[in-house]
């Protein structure tokens, strides 16, 4: 039996043992499950009582409730139905036990049941790429901006860019095909690059805050960098609120990136602890001091620490994000020192005590803030390629000369082809499997 005709089932709520286990089952034999474990189909989109039976001894496995939803109005477009169990572990597994047991059912794959929603037209691909950030959302920006994507911001879009230009392509054929007909315009060159001129600049804008909805999904990464004994893994532990890091006197204690998840005004934000960065003849210390001026390269932001009462160490001049120097242990200094920092353009804190870290916080929070605002339209690494790739045959079109109709033609063809890759109209199968390796079983 094909894949796709067999009937797949898998808890949908979340790990067990919880109050309630959804398990979810969907495909051509839906009904028939319904029928053999409760003995009737209940009436679509309502909940019902039911007692789950085994259908070959008769035995009862819980008091539960039971939904149907015939395709194609259900979430996957196909027959589905919904049994609410209590959420032990045997329960669970009974049921399933049954159902291993009838003819055309099986476990369903990690994100499934979305895939199916997928081919059966219920979902496009930008909208599956938004349900997976939904899930994994863990700030209010996150939520948000998954929430657009997965609601169609991007697909209506690209949609209606889409049919901009095959409505422009279809002109323009027609008078290629018809060129002895006395109705067929005879230049269509000059409103079709007009046409694309303004929808090449829309795509345009999308694409310059591509970035930040990328980076929104994976957070502002924030490396503290520096010397050993500058503090690093203290001010890591206080912007933590808990003990990550180990802090001693030792120099070089941190000799690998230590790693902490925060959520800064409902932007998420990876702090990353890093090994004291000198020169060093330890072969473990020099890896972590290599990995260190990685991260802080290639960081979002740079915190590089240096004690207040020592000279000022040079920051890595190769870090693409702001740099921000720090002074730290400042309750070793008096206040007029402090001020002269300040001056200089560098803060002063004392992650100890606590002086100086509102300053540092709001540092954080503006870049923070940059992420932030409006969702971002564009959030993945697909998508953005995919527009580069249609912006690449617009160019071509807006650069035509006249006479070269059948060229226009086939670059109009090549840009919508693009954009229909953003939400999965062409070629979706080569990258199914990377879009849904992410998702859990029973979504």
């Amino acid at each position: 039996m094909a894949a796709e005709h067999e009937t797949i089932y898998a808890v949908s709520s979340g790990r067990l043992p919880a109050a309630i286990a959804v398990v979810r089952i969907s495909g051509p034999r839906a009904g028939v499950a319904l029928e053999k474990l409760i003995g009737r189909i209940p009436e679509p989109r309502r909940a019902a009582h039911a007692i789950v039976r085994d259908p070959t001894s008769g035995a009862i496995i819980d008091d539960a409730l039971a939904l149907w939803f015939p395709g194609p109005r259900s979430e996957t477009g196909e027959d589905m139905a919904e049994i609410h169990l209590h959420g032990g572990r045997a329960i669970v597994a009974a049921l399933f036990q049954v159902l291993a047991m009838m003819e055309g059912f099986r476990p369903a794959g990690a994100g499934e049941f979305t895939r199916r929603a997928l081919m059966n037209g219920k979902l496009d691909l930008a909208a599956v790429e938004g349900l997976g950030d939904l899930i994994a959302a863990e700030t209010e920006s996150q939520r948000r901006q998954a929430l657009a994507q997965f609601r169609g911001a991007l697909s209506s879009q690209v949609e209606r860019w889409r049919e901009t230009l095959i409505g422009a392509l279809a002109n323009l054929e027609a008078s290629i095909d018809f060129v002895d007909e006395e109705d067929v315009p005879r230049d269509l060159l000059t409103p079709t690059q007009t046409t694309v001129a303004t929808l090449s600049g829309e795509i345009r804008t999308a694409l310059a805050d591509a970035e930040r909805g990328e980076r929104l999904r994976e957070g502002l990464v924030v490396a503290i960098a520096g010397p050993p004994n500058a503090g690093k893994s203290t001010l890591l532990n206080r912007l933590a609120r808990r003990d990550v890091a180990i802090v001693t006197d030792i120099p070089g204690t941190t000799r690998d990136a230590i790693e902490v998840s925060l959520d800064l005004r409902g932007v998420p934000v990876l702090l990353v602890d890093t090994a004291g960065v000198r020169e060093t003849s330890d072969l473990v210390e020099s890896e972590g001091v290599r990995r260190a001026l990685a991260r802080a390269e290639s960081a979002d932001v740079v915190l590089w620490l240096s004690e207040a009462d020592r000279a000022v160490t040079s920051p890595p001049a190769g870090a693409r994000g702001r740099v921000v120097v720090v002074r730290s242990k400042a309750d070793r200094i008096d206040s007029d020192a402090q001020q002269a920092i300040r001056h200089q353009g560098s803060i002063s804190l004392s992650a100890h005590s606590g002086d100086g870290m509102d300053g540092l916080i709001e540092i954080l929070s503006e870049e923070a803030e940059k992420l932030g605002g409006e969702p971002a339209l564009v959030t993945h690494a697909r998508q953005r390629q995919a527009l580069s790739a249609a912006l690449v045959h617009l160019d071509g079109v807006t650069a035509a000369s006249p006479g070269n109709d059948e060229l226009v033609a086939e670059e109009l063809r090549l840009a919508a082809r693009e954009l229909g890759r953003v939400t999965g109209r062409v070629d979706v199968e080569d990258v199914l499997d990377q879009v849904f390796r992410n998702f859990c079983i029973g979504k």
